[in-house]
C-alpha cells in the first residue's frame, strides 16, 4: 500500500512554469508504476503524464508533449511533474496516481490516489 501527497500547484499567468510534487509513503515506492492525472470541472479525468517503475519509460497526453515532463526519484519516494508553457486550458486539479502496473495510460489500472492539487492558469 502507498500513500500519495501533492503539492506545487498554484496560481500562473500563462506561458509559465509550475513544478508538482507527489510524495509517497509505504512500501516498495519503486514498484508501482506512476502517473498524473488532471480533471477540470465539469470535465472526466485524464490522463497528463506516466512513468514506469525505474523511470525509464513515459508516455504523455498529446496536449501536453513537449511542454511537460515526468520524472522520479526513487531514493526520495518522488514524483515530479514539470510543467512549462503553461495555457489556460490546463487549468485543473492534478491529481498523483500509483499503479501496480510497469506503466499504464489507463486510469483505471491505478490504485492509490492523492487528493490533488489546484493548477490555475491565467490567460
Amino acid at each position: 500500500q502507498v500513500q500519495l501527497a501533492e503539492s506545487g500547484g498554484g496560481l500562473v499567468q500563462a506561458g509559465g512554469s509550475l513544478r508538482l510534487f507527489c510524495a509517497a509513503s509505504g512500501s516498495n515506492f519503486r514498484r508501482y508504476g506512476m502517473g498524473w492525472f488532471r480533471q477540470a470541472p465539469g470535465a472526466e479525468r485524464e490522463l497528463v503524464a506516466v512513468i514506469s517503475w525505474s523511470g525509464g519509460a513515459s508516455a504523455y497526453a498529446d496536449s501536453v508533449k513537449g511542454r511537460f515532463t515526468i520524472s522520479r526519484d526513487n531514493a526520495k519516494n518522488t514524483v515530479y511533474l514539470q510543467m512549462n508553457s503553461l495555457k489556460p486550458e490546463d487549468t485543473a486539479i492534478y491529481y498523483c496516481a500509483a499503479t501496480g502496473s510497469i506503466i499504464s495510460r489507463d486510469v483505471d489500472d491505478y490504485r492509490y490516489w492523492g487528493q490533488g492539487t489546484q493548477v490555475t492558469v491565467s490567460s
